[in-house]
């Protein structure tokens, strides 16, 4: 999902030149999503585990594409395909926490990657409320997807927090049977 997420964020690379930085950086991610997904379905094939990677992606998809086409900040490809991306990284980790749901356990590393991924969301709106401030800068489509997110991950820090890095009976967001129907 996040490999999707990227290369759809990222279209403007060979058009839109902001700086060196931002170049190298937006190859980066997209390289190191693809290289994740390489090591996950080719290298390391034999350690994933099919039985609970069950979601169904285009339940997420298609309708980020659909509110994407629907709600931008304007009409072009490269815009709709960011606000897409927008959209879809805020739901793009349901799939992980729907598979430490059904498990009932995540390991370790699980653990720590998923608290990662919420830090980082969650001072991103630590970062949008000081750009509104200090420069009057707000981008509701930006700011209500990471809400969004943020929302996801709740339940999650709450049991990081309190229950460990490593945690049985996984009360996520996903536990309350919305998607269990979706397998």
């Amino acid at each position: 999902m996040f490999a999707l997420t990227f290369t759809a964020r990222y279209l403007d690379l060979f058009t839109n030149f902001v700086s060196v930085y931002n170049s190298v950086m937006k190859v980066v991610y997209l390289a190191a999503a693809y290289a994740t997904l390489y090591l996950m379905y080719v290298k390391f094939k034999a350690t994933y585990d099919h039985n609970h990677d069950t979601f169904r992606l285009e339940f997420l998809i298609l309708p980020a594409a659909g509110l994407a086409l629907i709600i931008n900040h304007e009409f072009s490809i490269i815009e709709v395909m960011w606000t897409f991306s927008i959209y879809l990284e805020a739901v793009a980790i349901l799939p992980q926490l729907f598979m430490v749901s059904k498990t009932g356990e995540a390991e370790s590393i699980t653990s720590h990657y998923l608290f990662a991924l919420g830090s980082y969301r969650a001072l991103y709106i630590v970062n949008w409320v000081y750009r509104y401030y200090s420069e009057g800068f707000y981008d509701m489509i930006a700011t209500l997807a990471g809400v969004v997110q943020t929302v996801l991950y709740c339940d999650f820090f709450y049991l990081y927090i309190t229950k460990g890095t490593i945690f049985t009976a996984c009360h996520i967001l996903l536990s309350c049977n919305v998607f269990h129907n979706c397998v």
